[in-house]
Parts: structure tokens; C-alpha cells; sequence
């Protein structure tokens, strides 16, 4: 917020006239010292409680009154009001205006005239709107703003027993300007204090859906499954090296990526996501570099890529691997020298920018294949960072199952429910195949299905209701089982047998267009449940 220099107003607005200059060599002290208050002061309130204080030395003053137009309402609203009589209490009200009384309103700003006002005398009833009851007495009404955008009235009342001369009209209409920039920058902290109070709301509805109390992003494990990680993480993040993020699918590559960011010296710069297997082949040089208007059909305007806006910071290619190779060859530049050319441009632009990659893919092999460069690869693999899967971190399950039903709690609006031992059992032995991406979505799932009393993780997997009750508690046959006929199985070997076939069919992919819950038609959630109480064990059918 810029204010206006009070030493330029005042030269600005002090009369030049010969009519004026004796009497306002009188008032030179009173308009300096008002100068000083109006721009000292960004609340109203005391910058007018003070000027009315300094004023009563120059003139016979008893109250000072600021009010604010509201156009869309076609009120005004008393916002300050300056040396209250003891005992009384002038109401800060709001009077709405009629069409004709705002019209009147709005041509007498444009004039800029002072008007006088007693409500004794019959000639001034016509303006009685613009203060509110109980403003008696003798009244110079002047208006604050421009002419063409007003904001507001400015009210001098004199002392009941005495009345204003025309030296005291002079000095109100070099008040006016005073009050109207005191007026603006009121304006414009009341704007700033809404837009504080509506980012405020923004920001914990937003912490809301994401179940979190704080901003920031919470790194569950770091001291135990994730100890490496971090270390490698805290060891590259103050340098500029590019660091590539090898992980399975949900395994939090994006997480450590801001963790990388946060601990840098860019951490006050930008941070931008950029998921390359999202964007259209034909789009992706444009997405990344930016085009020049008229660069092609549909470029109406020029456009910033994403490295020009990540520039001073940190851009995130996520599925770097999904690059053509096409793109490859332009970020190699980039990397190289910093310098890049919109599509269309003939500029070349410079950019300073950090590369932090991920992928999922076994880019070592695409590089043999052809389908990545070589050049391209060296140039991002500066610094690996190979994050562990949830099965290979399942110390952590215990503390990541219970972060996630807190944050399904706060989300959801439901009370919060954590996992017991016998729900630990079932996510201790699932294999997580979607690591902690799934873990977060079965937790939610649990949560909902359990209403705020309790987590359903058996039904959230998938395990039906009499699979999930522990051995010592299941029912007692009422007789003994007959031993099985010569020739016939029992139906658990046989099951086991038709799972064991469908996994090798599959390569031991569970679920999936190709896994075996496809082929034997049934949910993936239940498949699992069946292969635990089995006994099977889906990695021995893995190729490797």
C-alpha cells in the first residue's frame, strides 16, 4: 500500500489566490499538522479522533463526522466520527438514499461545493439525508473524492452556542482533501483486511480436504523406512545438481521432491509439478518452452512454459520417461546452458531453474532400447534417489495407516478412529501393490464404511466379514467332518491350485486389465484375501 507525499499535496492544495492567502496564513499550522495525522494514520478512526482534537484550537468545533458513499447500496455510512460530547453517543449508521436524493448526491460532488446545513432553518431540509439524527447545530457538509468518483462526506458541526464564518468554510474545503486520501487508504485496509480474511478461509477449508491441521508437507517414516532417503535427500538439496527420483507407483516421489525444494536456497521461489505423460504429443513443446502469439492456429496469445515460470526455483518433471524424444532434444539445452526458444520465437531466453525428475520407468533400459537419450539421461541422473516400496517398508505401515485415519477424521467430519491390532494384521500382510497412494485410499475407504465408530480395513480390502474373525473366535462345527471320498479334493486345494494357474497366466499380476482377478472374474480386494488364507505367495511367479 503506497501513500500519497504530504509535502506535494499541501503545496498542491494550498490556496494561491490573493483572496485566500491571509486567512490561510492563519490556518498554514492547522493544515499541516491535519497533513501529518491523515497520513499517519491508516485506520480512520484515529486519524480523525486526532485532527478533530487539533482542530478545536482554529474553530468553534464540537464533532467531526466521516461517512463513506456506498454506491451499490446507495447509502452512506458513518465510519469515524471525531470528539464525541461526553455523555452522548453518536450511532455509526448507515442511511440509504432514495434515486432522487443519490442523484442530487452525485451532482453536488461533482460541483464540489460546501454546503451549510441547520436543521432549524428550512431552506437546508433538502440535505438532511446526508447526516444521520441527532447531528444538530450549525454544519459544514463538504464532499470527499473526486469529482467523478466520489467516496464520501466530510461534517464539521459547530458548538450549539456559536456558528462558523466564512474563514472557517476556507478551512473546510482544504480539509477535504486531507479526509479523502485518510478515506482511501481506509478503503483500501478494509479491502486488504477481506481478501486476508477470505485467503484465511481459503486456506483452512483447503487444509480441511486434505485432513491436515498446518500447512506443510508431513514426511511419515523419515526417521525409520525412509532414514536413506532423507539422507541423500538433506545431502543434495543445498546444491543445484539434478536430482532423478526412481519409485514404484504412490511411493511419495513428488513428497520428496518438495522436501528437496523446501531445503534448498530456492525454497522461496517457485515450486511447479509437471506430470509429462499427461500432456499431448503435439502440446508437450509448448507446454514446456511456451509459444509466440501467432505460432500456430490457436496461439492468439504469447505464452510462458513451464520452465520460464519455474524460473528461480524448482520444476518437478514427473514421468520424465513418457518424454518423446523430440522434447528430450530441446531440454538437453537447458540443462546444458540454461537457454531455451519459444515455439515460434526467435529469442533465446534465459532460465535458471532446477530439475528435479521421477519416473517409474527403467530408464537405464530405455536408454539401451533407444527410446530415452543417452545424452539426456547423464545430464538428470546426476544424482539418484531410489525410493523403497510399502512392502519394503512395512515398519511404517503401523504409523502411516494411523496419519491417514486422522486425516480421514478431519476430512470427513468424522471422529477420529484408529487402527486396532487386528486391523494391523490385515494391512501388516497385505503385499500393497499401490503402496502408500492405495494405503491412503483403503484408510478413507475404512473410515466412510465405519461411520466414525470404527475402521472397516476388512471390508475397505475387500476380506468378507466371517474371513476377518480370528480363529480362536470362529463357531464350532456342531459335528465332525466326514473324511474326504478317494479321488476328491478338498475344495481349499482346489481353489488354491485354480489361483496358482491364473497367476502364472498372469506373471503373478494380481489386478489389472491383465491380472488374474480379471481372468478368474472376481474383485482384486477379495482375490488377495483368498490368496492369504491360502497361503499363496504371488511373487513366485514373477519373471524376472
Amino acid at each position: 500500500m503506497r501513500f500519497r507525499d504530504t509535502p506535494t499535496l499541501l503545496r498542491k492544495y494550498l490556496p494561491q489566490t490573493k483572496t485566500h492567502d491571509a486567512i490561510m496564513e492563519e490556518f498554514k499550522t492547522a493544515l499541516l499538522s491535519v497533513w501529518r495525522e491523515a497520513c499517519r494514520h491508516i485506520e480512520i478512526t484515529q486519524s480523525t479522533a486526532n485532527i478533530a482534537a487539533m482542530l478545536v484550537q482554529w474553530m468553534p468545533l464540537e464533532q467531526v463526522l466521516v461517512r463513506r458513499l456506498d454506491l451499490k447500496r446507495s447509502s452512506l455510512e458513518t465510519v469515524a466520527v471525531g470528539m464525541e460530547p461526553a455523555g452522548t453517543s453518536l450511532p455509526h449508521v448507515r442511511t440509504v438514499c432514495s434515486a432522487v436524493q443519490l442523484d442530487s448526491f452525485l451532482n453536488w460532488c461533482a460541483r464540489g461545493e460546501i454546503v451549510r446545513i441547520n436543521r432549524g432553518a428550512s431552506n437546508t431540509g433538502q440535505w438532511d439525508f446526508l447526516l444521520p439524527s441527532g447531528f444538530d447545530g450549525d454544519v459544514l457538509v463538504g464532499p470527499l473524492g473526486n469529482p467523478q468518483e466520489p467516496s464520501g462526506i466530510l461534517a464539521i458541526c459547530a458548538d450549539k452556542r456559536r456558528s462558523f464564518t466564512q474563514k472557517h468554510v476556507a478551512l473546510v474545503e482544504r480539509l477535504l482533501e486531507p479526509f479523502s486520501i485518510a478515506l482511501e487508504n481506509d478503503r483500501r485496509l478494509s479491502e486488504m483486511a477481506a481478501l486476508s480474511e477470505a485467503a484465511e478461509a481459503d486456506k483452512r477449508s483447503l487444509l480441511t480436504k486434505l485432513g491436515r491441521k498446518e500447512l506443510g508437507d508431513t514426511i511419515v517414516g523419515a526417521d525409520t523406512g525412509l532414514r536413506a532417503v532423507m539422507e541423500r535427500v538433506e545431502l543434495v538439496a543445498p546444491s543445484d545438481a539434478p536430482v532423478l527420483i526412481f519409485g514404484e507407483t504412490g511411493t511419495g516421489k513428488e513428497l520428496i521432491a518438495r522436501s528437496i525444494h523446501a531445503r534448498s536456497r530456492r525454497a522461496a521461489g517457485p515450486f511447479d509439478r509437471v506430470n509429462c505423460g499427461a500432456i499431448p504429443t503435439e502440446l508437450i513443446d509448448s507446454q514446456l518452452f511456451g509459444h509466440q502469439r501467432g505460432a500456430f492456429t490457436g496461439a492468439v496469445e504469447t505464452r510462458r512454459g513451464w520452465f520460464e515460470r519455474a524460473s528461480g526455483g524448482t520444476l518437478f518433471l514427473d514421468e520424465i520417461g513418457e518424454l518423446p524424444l523430440a522434447a528430450q532434444v530441446r531440454m538437453l539445452r537447458i540443462l546444458q546452458d540454461g537457454w531455451m526458444e519459444r515455439v515460434g520465437g526467435e529469442e533465446s531466453i534465459h532460465v535458471d531453474v532446477r530439475i528435479v525428475a521421477a519416473t517409474h520407468r527403467d530408464l537405464a533400459a530405455m536408454v539401451a532400447d533407444g527410446r530415452f537419450r543417452e545424452d539426456l539421461w547423464y545430464r538428470i541422473a546426476v544424482f539418484p534417489i531410489v525410493l523403497p516400496t510399502l512392502r519394503e517398508r512395512r515398519e511404517d505401515i503401523a504409523t502411516l495407516a494411523a496419519h491417514f485415519a486422522r486425516r480421514a477424521a478431519t476430512r470427513f467430519g468424522l471422529a477420529p478412529v484408529l487402527p486396532v491390532p487386528q486391523d494391523m494384521e490385515l494391512l501388516t500382510s497385505y503385499p500393497w501393490p499401490g503402496n502408500i497412494r492405495e494405503l491412503a485410499a483403503v484408510i478413507d475407504r475404512a473410515a466412510i464404511l465405519g461411520e466414525g465408530k470404527t475402521l472397516e480395513i476388512a471390508k475397505a480390502l475387500g476380506v468378507a466379514a466371517e474371513q476377518s474373525i480370528p480363529a480362536a473366535e470362529a463357531p464350532k462345527t456342531k459335528f465332525p467332518s466326514p473324511a474326504a471320498p478317494a479321488g476328491v479334493e478338498p475344495l481349499d486345494a482346489t481353489v488354491r491350485r485354480h489361483i496358482e494357474q491364473a497367476l502364472a497366466l498372469t506373471k503373478g499380476r494380481v489386478e489389472g486389465p491383465h491380472g488374474a482377478a480379471v481372468l478368474l472374474e472376481i474383485n482384486p480386494h477379495t482375490l488377495r484375501a483368498k490368496m492369504r488364507k491360502l497361503g499363496i505367495d504371488w511373487k513366485r511367479f514373477r519373471q524376472r
